[in-house]
């Protein structure tokens, strides 16, 4: 998609971004940084984003967005930026969050590790008087009926997203005799279960048989392990379609070494600039590209609309596009 095309995009959403500030840069050791001092003027609100991995370029991506923004509005708010070194450690998470709280911030906007685990932890910042604002990865809402407690989320519909990507999938493989494996994220959290039902819901509607689908949890390196393990239990497979870019890396490496390079189809999900390369030499056929730059930002004015009394609603989607070899060219 071109810039232009992608700026007209997010001008949809100006509701959303009108004003954003960011003071903090990106921590590579998981800590929040600062450059806020005693000057800082106190009505100016403060904002903790907590991310999930930073060694995912999507989130490095996403701090960068928020940071290039906030630029040019500094006198508007103060950021603290967080993240894990592993999408797993959900209970590094929890602590981010834990200092936030203690730490005093007004906001906090978080892209959760799990769907679940991270719900008593932000029910406890809510209840200190903290807006709270879900982006990515949307809270399970059963358990926050149960809590009794209201989030917004902030974000993409991860199955349709999936689903495009499926779709332009199946148009490319020429026939319902094939079969696919797919690479799942996380299974709590709930953007790999959206990701999942998109890309099983448009298989099946090509007729595509799915023999092989199991969590490699995001990470490029078990998912190298695990697609390497279904070529060679599954040689019938033609394509493989990994919930996010990391995983899609892996599966590269896999087909590679399991000799059938040009054989095997791959398909991811995030747009990270890794995949664009290997889109354009062949090696990817499409991903889902849902503005990591933006995300923050459309999470952050969330909070900041919440801390002036105005309210979102509950949910606040944001786009999702296919991206493929043309689209990339045509940019």
């Amino acid at each position: 998609m071109s810039t232009t095309k992608i700026m007209r995009r997010v001008f949809l959403y100006a509701g959303l971004i009108t004003g954003v500030s960011f003071i903090n840069g990106c921590s590579s050791n998981s800590e929040p940084t600062s450059t806020a001092t005693s000057e800082t003027v106190p009505s100016k609100p403060r904002v903790a984003l907590i991310m999930k991995s930073l060694a995912n370029e999507f989130f490095s991506v996403m701090a960068k967005g928020a940071e290039t923004h906030q630029a040019k509005h500094s006198d508007e708010y103060e950021l603290v930026v967080n993240g894990i070194k592993d999408e797993r450690d959900l209970s590094r998470q929890v602590s981010l969050v834990e200092e936030m709280v203690a730490s005093g911030v007004d906001a906090i906007v978080i892209a959760p590790a799990d769907s679940k685990a991270l719900i008593p932890v932000l029910r406890r910042a809510k209840n200190a008087g903290i807006v709270v604002v879900n982006i990515d990865n949307q809270l399970d809402q059963e358990i926050l009926n149960n809590e009794q407690i209201k989030i917004p989320f902030v974000g993409p519909d991860n199955m349709a997203g999936a689903k495009k990507v499926g779709d332009f999938l199946a148009t490319k493989m020429g026939g319902q005799d094939k079969k696919v494996a797919i690479l799942e994220g996380i299974r709590t959290s709930f953007n790999a279960q959206q990701r999942l039902k998109g890309f099983e819901v448009s298989m099946a509607e090509a007729g595509i048989e799915i023999v092989d689908s199991q969590s490699a949890e995001w990470e490029m390196s078990k998912a190298n392990t695990i697609a390497l393990s279904m070529l060679s239990e599954h040689p019938e497979i033609s394509a493989i379609l990994a919930a996010n870019d990391s995983m899609a890396l892996g599966a590269i490496a896999a087909v590679k070494s399991a000799g059938r390079s040009g054989e095997v189809q791959i398909v991811g999900f995030d747009n990270i600039t890794a995949i664009q390369s290997a889109i354009q030499e062949r090696k990817v056929l499409a991903t889902a590209d849902q503005y990591g730059d933006q995300l923050a930002i459309f999470g952050i004015e969330a909070a900041l609309k919440e801390l002036r009394g105005e309210g979102i609603g509950e949910n606040f989607e944001t786009p999702v596009d296919l991206v493929t070899k043309d689209t990339l060219e045509k940019e």
